[in-house]
């Protein structure tokens, strides 16, 4: 049986009444956390674009966009996918190096509202996108994700099994919809040499692609058989090494979804290891720059090749320099979303430190990656003393988790725009999500909607 037949067959037998308790719960974490991100990052100019693009083009009135418009459920699946990700606070699984709720539930959540289904159809649906999305890209990683952009790619297969979940395909309308959205899968990291707007239209473009091709699937448009594992197929094609056991090793009997992390720096997340190190130096010591002689941080390559910017001329920019966003830790011991100003971009002080940063590869930290995203840190001082400081873990990470009371506090603070009470009822129904429709969800998170014909 080929691999999307498997995935098909898992997505066709997977019901709200198999998933543990935990792993629902989990599911709702991650739903609100979404929502955080999603609603922030909605006035931002590049989804503020997208917004006026679908205003001029129009749509059937099926689903609602975070920006408040009533649009077709391709048009919604696109710019909330896009909104999402752009405040850089998105959840991410380490070893498939995927955001998946930024692909997954916009697909997910414009479906679900368009059909009428229940808080358990979607959490059902967001489940097998979750585990299908990272199953894919722990077998591509980590060389697909030198060129691509692995939110992008392996993100289009997620979203699509999680509407192929909710519009009830049969197995070989699956396996067809699986066909299309692996030829759609693409997204370059060459976007990151000069801060352009294209890591946004990823996200979007691949929730909007799982829709599209469930679409069309429905219609009975058919896609490869064997997209993934084929001699042309997304694996060969796509990945310089592939390890195939990552599609089937527990497949079925555990949950990917419960792996997720969770992100509290507005910063890309290779950043996030040595900005939780600075942050507790931040906490315990006064820093004065005077004293210090350099700081040396000692990563995985993936992370430098990434993030290793010195100089970078845009606060977009200042979230994938590792130099800064350590420099950010040190000085100020935050890195949230507030935390990044133009007057921080430019401040002397971040400045002074970034020139006194060494980065360099970690033999033994970069053989534990993916599986770990660890650094080690260490402040030389002028007097010949040396703080070192080390970790495997980022905070959100499931070895170093963060509270649903933290997810919340994050949400409240992300969304503070609304209404107090409003922002309370999101939370509640979110976190009691199975007990509500989606339209219910909805129209708690959008009190007023614009119809756009």
């Amino acid at each position: 049986m080929g691999f999307s037949n498997q995935i098909a067959n898992y997505i066709v037998g997977l019901s709200y009444e198999q998933l543990p308790k935990e792993v629902v719960t989990f599911t709702k974490r991650c739903i609100l956390d979404y929502y955080a991100s999603a609603l922030k990052g909605r006035d931002g100019v590049p989804i503020q674009m997208i917004h006026e693009l679908i205003r001029e083009m129009g749509g059937v009135q099926q689903a609602t966009t975070v920006t408040n418009v009533k649009n077709s459920v391709l048009n919604v699946a696109l710019l909330n996918g896009a909104a999402s990700h752009i405040i850089e606070l998105d959840d991410i699984h380490k070893a498939s190096i995927v955001h998946a709720a930024t692909v997954v539930m916009p697909a997910a959540v414009a479906v679900a509202e368009w059909k009428r289904l229940s808080g358990k159809d979607l959490i059902t649906a967001i489940v097998a996108g979750y585990e299908v999305a990272y199953r894919i890209g722990e077998t591509v990683s980590p060389s697909h994700y030198f060129y691509f952009h692995n939110t992008a790619t392996c993100g289009t297969f997620g979203a699509t099994a999680a509407v192929a979940k909710l519009l009830k395909l049969n197995e070989n309308q699956i396996v067809d919809a699986l066909g299309s959205a692996g030829t759609q899968a693409a997204g370059l990291w060459e976007f990151i040499e000069d801060g352009a707007m294209s890591k946004q239209l990823h996200p979007g473009k691949a929730a909007m692609h799982g829709v599209l091709s469930c679409l069309l699937a429905q219609k009975g448009f058919t896609g490869a058989k064997k997209i993934l594992e084929g001699n042309r197929g997304f694996f060969e094609a796509m990945s310089e090494q592939h390890d195939v056991t990552k599609m089937t090793e527990g497949f079925g009997d555990s949950f990917k979804i419960i792996e997720n992390s969770f992100k509290i720096h507005a910063s890309c997340r290779h950043t996030h290891h040595v900005m939780d190190l600075l942050i507790e130096y931040h906490k315990g010591h006064n820093v004065n720059l005077k004293e210090i002689k350099k700081i040396v941080i000692s990563t995985y390559k993936v992370a430098l090749d990434i993030t290793d910017n010195p100089s970078p001329e845009t606060i977009y920019a200042a979230k994938f320099s590792i130099q800064f966003c350590a420099a950010l830790a040190l000085i100020t011991g935050s890195g949230g979303y507030h935390a990044f100003t133009e007057q921080i971009l430019h401040d002397p002080t971040i400045r002074a430190i970034v020139e006194k940063i060494e980065v360099q590869v970690d033999k033994k930290v970069d053989a534990a990656y993916p599986k770990e995203w660890g650094t080690n840190v260490s402040i030389h001082f002028n007097d010949g003393s040396i703080y070192k400081a080390k970790t495997s873990y980022p905070v959100g990470d499931p070895e170093n988790p963060v509270s649903t009371d933290a997810l919340v506090e994050k949400f409240m603070t992300l969304t503070n725009d609304l209404p107090f009470e409003q922002r309370v009822q999101i939370v509640k129904t979110i976190l009691n999500l199975e007990q509500y429709t989606v339209k219910e969800l909805v129209a708690t998170v959008h009190r007023k909607i614009e119809a756009v014909t």
